[in-house]
């Protein structure tokens, strides 16, 4: 064993737990070493100030205490494997069976038979009588010196068997934390915090802090303790997120965009229709700022569906070419790429600029005219999708990179881009779907952030509505009236084909029933969904798009891709099964004309806590921000965005919903230290330069590449 024992020393080596043990807890919980035991929180606490007798346990859900002795262990063989039995009698002599079908060998070895003990759990009826089927036991010695919060720990039915349950975790805990104590003292792990911040927060040290959590004295201790230990880690991470922000601004070079030139003042004075948008005016100023010094911009610019981040983009991409530099904006489907390119087209008119489109699709006669173009320059601003990574596509001077929803690329991919230039282009990645601050300031901690928070003037607000399977008659003579005014309707399902599990409307039984009320020749309807061939699904969006069809039936591939401003109703079908940015997402798909614009929302008539709520959200408020703060705190952050598969966010103790302020309290403070110490040289800041390298080791770079 590695001496002394520390936190680094692998938990194998612990009293107690061995390599088989250690395996599983390797496999189950991802606790290697002693640190992560020892950060292995319990995630309640149970009151066991009170003590029952035998005679007044009775049988239910609720966990009761007693104090006895155990006596008469047996062993019983059964069909599959065995069973422990055993007695306990309390101190006024009356008996109550015990028995244990998993981890019989463990449990046989441990079970302090004969002496005073405390049993703790449920009692249930058992042929006539009583007994309590797993119950967690303590010597009388340990349940003397443990907390009256008794602390309860996540486990699995593997550990359990190794007799690793809650309460066998909570004992090698307190046994690490004895054996380190006896190794180094009082203060037997070394302390992670300046005492400067300890002093200013009112927190205990590391050691305390661990101790207050394992082992409360009481509620207010261990709130405490925990408090100091979110702290911490939302420290460090913003610590790292803010210097990596800091030295990519000062140390990564960008091209200098210097010049507001003669392409971006024509455009903007003679081409554009209409006013923009304060928000707009603003984030372009942003860019403008971020793009004038030679330093490399990594900007994140979020806005709702029909914010105007696509003209934003635009003027980005003259603002690059103005400066000598290409411009490549890339979608995140084909068609999307085409109406980028059609509408770019239109706004530039009769500027000297060449705007080419690559995609999957593009032949290979066309294709060569738009490579040559982009190596020699000749080709300034560049649509695409995946196609603009394949190695053949090569730049002249690429300046600027636009990733629009950029969650639909991967970081990998992302990265492909740097190759293309000698001089990182700038990065503009856009997002229609709001993250929430709290989120935002973790995930994109490094990134600038704008933010468009304004829409359009004369946008009409989309009126959204939730009717039941019994109102469908309702909803089909409103998509009528709205196609006899020559609108077009989208119609969205969760699923392709009946599903035996999910009571789901699916898509092929709802394109028959629509097609019955709304026959040919009078109506026409397209149907597009993820198993159809590319270009079968590209020809049935065109066919929507040009409005030979009045009726979309689709699954969620419609979610982005296509921008129809005639399209004035959005009807989901079984609304309840879908996530809210999923919901925000589809509504984003109307609205986008002078008309005004419906969405429906269809379930059926029982729905469940959460599903309620997300739809009554979503009849309330167009806000992408509110909805966007309903999502994290419904789903949790692991489920957004796909933070889990990226390992951004593996926080241990703290939590984004509900530790939001101490999140900002933390940055606050991050941004402080950093701007007083940019490299934390300074000896009162040894510790956090410290931990906050041990944390840049552990995390992939997946920043710099936004």
């Amino acid at each position: 064993m590695p001496e002394p024992l520390s936190v680094i020393t692998p938990i194998e080596f612990l009293k107690g737990i061995g390599p088989k043990r250690a395996e599983a807890l390797v496999e189950d919980l991802g606790i290697r070493t002693c640190g992560d035991l020892l950060f292995h929180l319990p995630f309640r606490y149970e009151d066991r100030t009170r003590f029952h007798r035998v005679a007044e346990a009775v049988p239910g859900p609720v966990q009761l205490q007693l104090r006895g002795t155990i006596r008469k262990v047996n062993e019983v063989k059964q069909k599959r494997g065995r069973r422990l039995e055993a007695e306990f009698f309390d101190e006024d002599g009356d008996r109550l069976p015990l028995v244990w079908f998993k981890g019989v060998q463990w449990v046989a070895r441990n079970l302090p038979v004969g002496q005073p003990c405390v049993i703790w759990g449920k009692v249930s009826d058992y042929k006539g009588g009583r007994n309590m089927a797993h119950p967690e036991v303590l010597s009388l010695s340990e349940a003397q010196s443990a907390s009256s919060l008794h602390p309860v720990y996540s486990s699995t039915e593997r550990l359990g068997r190794f007799g690793l349950n809650s309460g066998g975790l909570g004992k090698a805990v307190q046994r690490l934390m004895a054996q380190l104590r006896k190794v180094h003292g009082p203060e037997w792990i070394q302390e992670t915090l300046p005492a400067g911040i300890l002093s200013m927060r009112g927190m205990p040290g590391l050691t305390s802090a661990l101790e207050q959590v394992h082992q409360p004295e009481d509620s207010n201790a261990e709130r405490l303790g925990r408090f100091r230990l979110k702290f911490e880690e939302f420290l460090f991470l913003q610590l790292l997120l803010v210097q990596h922000r800091n030295q990519q601004t000062q140390d990564l070079p960008g091209e200098c965009f210097v010049e507001v030139g003669a392409m971006f003042n024509r455009f903007y004075k003679d081409r554009i229709p209409f006013e923009l948008t304060g928000a707009q005016k603003r984030v372009i100023r942003e860019i403008r700022e971020d793009t004038r010094h030679g330093h490399h911009m990594n900007r994140l610019l979020q806005g709702d569906v029909g914010s105007g981040k696509t003209m934003v983009a635009l003027l980005t991409a003259l603002l690059a070419i103005d400066n000598g530099c290409q411009a490549c904006i890339m979608a995140p489907t084909e068609i999307l790429a085409q109406q980028h390119l059609a509408g770019f087209r239109e706004m530039l008119g009769d500027l000297p600029i060449r705007v080419e489109l690559l995609t999957g699709s593009v032949k290979k006669a066309d294709r060569k005219p738009i490579l040559e173009g982009l190596e020699a320059g000749t080709v300034q601003l560049l649509v695409g999708t995946h196609a603009v990574l394949e190695p053949k596509v090569i730049f002249h001077r690429l300046g600027l990179v636009v990733i629009d929803e950029q969650h639909r690329f991967g970081v990998a991919q992302r990265a492909r881009l740097w190759s293309k230039a000698q001089i990182p282009p700038h990065v503009l990645v856009m997002t229609a779907t709001p993250i929430p601050r709290t989120l935002s300031m973790t995930v994109y901690g490094d990134l600038d952030v704008s933010v468009i928070d304004e829409l359009p003037p004369g946008r009409k607000p989309i009126r959204t509505v939730h009717r039941t399977d019994a109102q469908r008659l309702g909803v089909f003579s409103f998509i009528r009236e709205q196609v006899e005014q020559g609108r077009q309707i989208y119609v969205v399902y969760p699923l392709i084909e009946e599903s035996a599990q999910l009571d789901h409307k699916d898509l092929m039984d709802g394109y028959e029933g629509l097609t019955r009320h709304f026959p040919p020749p009078d109506f026409r309807i397209s149907i597009v969904h993820g198993r159809m061939k590319p270009e079968d699904k590209d020809a049935e969006m065109q066919r929507f798009v040009n409005g030979v069809t009045q009726i979309m039936v689709a699954t969620t591939v419609i979610e982005v891709g296509v921008n129809v401003p005639n399209a004035s109703v959005m009807v989901i079908e079984s609304a309840e099964r879908f996530g809210l940015s999923q919901l925000h997402q589809l509504r984003g798909r109307v609205g986008r004309g002078a008309n005004q614009s419906f969405c429906v929302l269809m379930s059926g008539k029982e729905l469940g806590k959460e599903a309620r709520r997300r739809l009554e959200t979503m009849c309330r408020t167009q806000d992408g921000f509110e909805i966007a703060e309903v999502d994290l705190e419904l789903r949790g952050p692991g489920d957004l965005m796909g933070t889990k598969q990226s390992g951004v966010l593996d926080l241990k103790v703290a939590d984004l919903v509900k530790d939001r302020a101490l999140l900002e309290d933390a940055r606050d403070i991050a941004r402080r230290i950093l701007r007083e110490d940019a490299e934390l040289k300074a000896p009162q800041h040894a510790l956090l330069k410290t931990g906050v390298e041990r944390l840049r080791a552990a995390r992939p770079d997946w920043s710099r590449i936004s």
